[in-house]
């Protein structure tokens, strides 16, 4: 019903414009009517999904599949390289709901429903870019293999939709549950088709969205590095110094500086140059991200601080590299006088800077009286880099809520005063904990800021003031941490005498923030409830949670297989044991959270319902959204687990949950240190409960990529001796070898979007405390 309500404000929005005969007025009321008949037709798929009834689904389908070969489309108003990026996206959001549909199909067959109209919207928009894409590309028989593959997908997904609704129809008939596993395979076979297409229009560029792509995972694996550092688990499992990895990390940046070179100038070479420059691109930054682990890790959980440093210098390159591979996406083919060509050399030089960044950082890491000034010089380098994206037009994909953005400019006061203190210290350990203070909290504002001001609902005004402060108070923040590097470098009571100036046009700004925030909050604005009382009620039913699901686990038995299979059993009984130890200790875990927090109760330390201060809410809100992460990342490794022992998930599956886990672990330990004493009696139950988490999640990754590894091993290629044979054998290897690198392609970006949607609803002294 709220869909037809808002279908009925946007008609009566549009016939009001009509009559005041504005372009830009039309343009939005006609948008707003479109998305409000999308959402009504999703809504109603979903509903009728409910019950079998997919007919709508079909028809939809067949309809986007007879578009394809309608006559020649409207004028394109892009390139075949966007097309192509918006296809892949589209391409693999099917591959992942079809996954997704294979799991539920054995846990949960009522949810069919929903994947299966998220199928069909999928792709109606896939042949919609499918059609542009083939009238731009060149040669012609690209367009024609492109259009050939997507009506082969739509097919598939015709008989996946069909498929789910017998099997909503009949949730228990193992036949139809065979049928849609089966289905579901074609369709992720014909999507690898699809991009294979693609592939072959251009192939350079094709590889910079893949490449893009592993960069994306790598970033969102060193966020969890730090929120492990950050915590103090980052600890060698062997005696080892940093000096025994600075010699590799020196080596693979320079590697990594001649495959940006090489990248650069890919994009006005052919494609295949190209594709060779991404790839060796991403190969390289993943090495060089290992190696930099790897001497973070050796040094120690006794300095997180300079832990975060090194690892935050390898996380800016990673991002650096990022920018340059769209960059070079952009670019390539294109003129040298085009203005994508200045975007990309703008990235190369912000590449080598990050690069030469880094080299920097490892070089000081080891000597004490000069790595706190170049994590300072760093910090306020990767500020500049921030408002740049800031200042730019890009406009967000998503927004966030006023009171979102208020909570963040506490973040800025907090480092502010920290920033001023480490100044007049001038102690070295102060100004690490600053910069990597800083460097959050003025990310962190930077995001929430222009997510806020680009909200729908916000008038031009008020955007424009938050735009406007948000870069006035990055500035005044960044001369504040250039004085801190001055006063350390050249202490004098003058100098001193200046953090004060700087630290109060940044409280001005931050005042001035916080106000345009008032302005954009409307009606709805309501006080928090006790935070006090909602922590301990959600740190209770995340641990019951828990516990149903070990429950479950306990309940479970490993499939029974034929007699000559009987070699494989061992790993099922370990994957159980695996996850019952998991549950375990995920359950351990929440219980001494909430130990810990009756016990800071209890201390004085957060407010009672009366005081209801709003530090203590922000804590709180931090100790609910950690403890809900852990209880569904638990239970997602049972259902992992049960759909392992079946038969009907990957390793890769189980891997991902357990790794899941552990993240999630690592942000609850950081919400409950926020205010705890490190040295009381629930703290230490507390560590030791996240250290037994993260054990149990090792052993089980490390059993299911044993597993998967031994199961390689044992498949023996008979190599057919006819030619035709033979090759069609090849083509089927390199066909099956490029499905498994896009499903490795589409878990690291649903990981990575998951990981940025947990990070953006953080409250900020949580936020602190991850840096």
């Amino acid at each position: 019903m709220m869909k037809i309500f808002e279908f009925h404000d946007g008609l009566v929005c549009l016939l009001r414009v009509q009559a005041a005969h504005t372009h830009d007025a039309i343009a939005e009321a006609v948008q707003l009517m479109k998305e409000a008949v999308d959402d009504i037709m999703v809504t109603l798929n979903e509903a009728a999904s409910e019950g079998g009834m997919v007919g709508g689904m079909v028809e939809a389908i067949a309809e986007a599949m007879g578009r394809l070969n309608e006559g020649t489309p409207p004028e394109p108003e892009g390139s075949f390289v966007d097309y192509q990026t918006t296809m892949v996206k589209y391409s693999k959001a099917i591959a992942i709901t079809t996954q997704e549909m294979m799991t539920k199909s054995v846990t949960c067959p009522e949810e069919l429903g929903g994947l299966a109209s998220q199928v069909t919207v999928d792709y109606s928009q896939l042949a919609h870019q499918g059609r542009l894409a083939a009238a731009t590309a060149d040669p012609e028989e690209v367009g024609f293999q492109i259009k050939t593959r997507v009506q082969e997908l739509g097919h598939g997904c015709i008989y996946l939709v069909q498929k789910a609704g017998a099997l909503q129809m009949s949730p228990t008939d193992s036949f139809s549950k065979r049928e849609l596993i089966e289905c579901a395979r074609g369709v992720t076979e014909k999507v690898s088709m699809v991009l294979s297409a693609l592939q072959a229009g251009n192939k350079g560029t094709q590889a910079c969205i893949t490449a893009a792509s592993t960069v994306s995972g790598i970033i969102a694996d060193l966020d969890t590095t730090i929120m492990f550092a950050s915590a103090g688990t980052l600890n060698p499992e062997n005696e080892e110094s940093f000096a025994d990895h600075r010699e590799s990390i020196l080596k693979t940046a320079k590697a990594l500086v001649e495959d940006t070179k090489r990248l650069v100038s890919g994009a006005a070479s052919s494609q295949d140059r190209l594709a060779q420059a991404a790839q060796s691109s991403a190969n390289t930054i993943t090495m060089l991200t290992d190696v930099v682990k790897l001497g973070a890790t050796s040094m120690g959980s006794d300095d997180p601080e300079t832990q975060v440093v090194l690892i935050n210098a390898v996380r800016d390159v990673a991002k650096a590299l990022a920018e340059l591979i769209g960059a070079t996406k952009c670019a390539a083919g294109k003129p040298a006088d085009d203005p994508s060509m200045y975007q990309l050399k703008s990235a190369a030089k912000v590449m080598v800077t990050n690069v030469t960044s880094l080299l920097k950082t490892v070089k000081a890491v080891e000597d004490e009286a000069t790595r706190g000034t170049r994590a300072l010089e760093a910090t306020i380098e990767c500020i500049k880099q921030e408002l740049t994206v800031f200042q730019s037009k890009d406009v967000p994909e998503k927004s966030t809520t006023p009171e979102e953005f208020i909570r963040m400019t506490k973040g800025i006061t907090t480092a502010t005063a920290k920033a001023v203190a480490a100044g007049n210290s001038a102690q070295q350990e102060h100004v690490i904990a600053t910069a990597n203070l800083s460097r959050k909290a003025i990310s962190d504002m930077l995001t929430t800021c222009k997510q806020a001001a680009c909200h729908p609902e916000v008038s031009e005004e008020v955007r424009s003031k938050a735009l406007h402060y948000g870069s006035e108070c990055t500035t005044g923040y960044i001369d504040l941490l250039e004085q801190v590097l001055l006063v350390i470098q050249k202490p004098t009571a003058d100098q001193r005498q200046q953090l004060a100036v700087h630290s109060k046009c940044v409280a001005g700004c931050v005042t001035e923030l916080i106000q345009t925030a008032e302005a954009m909050k409307g009606s709805e604005w309501v006080d928090p409830e006790d935070p006090t009382v909602i922590a301990e009620t959600e740190l209770l039913g995340a641990a019951a949670s828990i516990e149903a699901a070990a429950k479950k686990l306990e309940q479970l038995k490993p499939r029974a297989k034929p007699k000559q299979a009987d070699e494989t059993l061992d790993f099922e009984e370990q994957i159980l044991e695996a996850a019952k130890s998991i549950a375990a200790a995920t359950s351990a875990l929440v219980k001494s959270a909430s130990a810990a927090q009756r016990e800071l109760v209890a201390q004085g330390k957060v407010g009672s319902i009366l005081a209801n201060a709003v530090d203590d809410g922000q804590w709180s809100h931090g100790l609910i959204s950690a403890a809900r992460m852990v209880a569904a990342a638990t239970s997602n490794l049972c259902e992992a687990a049960n759909a392992s022992v079946q038969g009907h998930a990957s390793e890769e599956k189980l891997i991902s949950s357990a790794k899941q886990v552990a993240a999630s672990t690592a942000q609850l330990l950081v919400a409950c240190k926020v205010k705890a004493q490190p040295d009381s009696e629930a703290m230490r139950r507390l560590q030791a409960a996240g250290n037994a988490v993260k054990r149990a999640s090792d052993n089980l990754v490390k059993a299911a990529q044993k597993a998967a590894f031994d199961k390689a091993d044992d498949h023996s290629v008979v190599v057919k001796t006819r030619f035709v044979g033979g090759i069609a054998q090849i083509i089927a290897a390199q066909e099956e070898m490029l499905r498994k690198e896009r499903e490795l392609e589409e878990a690291r970006k649903k990981l990575a979007q998951i990981r940025q949607q947990q990070y953006k609803f953080l409250p900020s002294e949580l936020r602190e405390d991850e840096r």
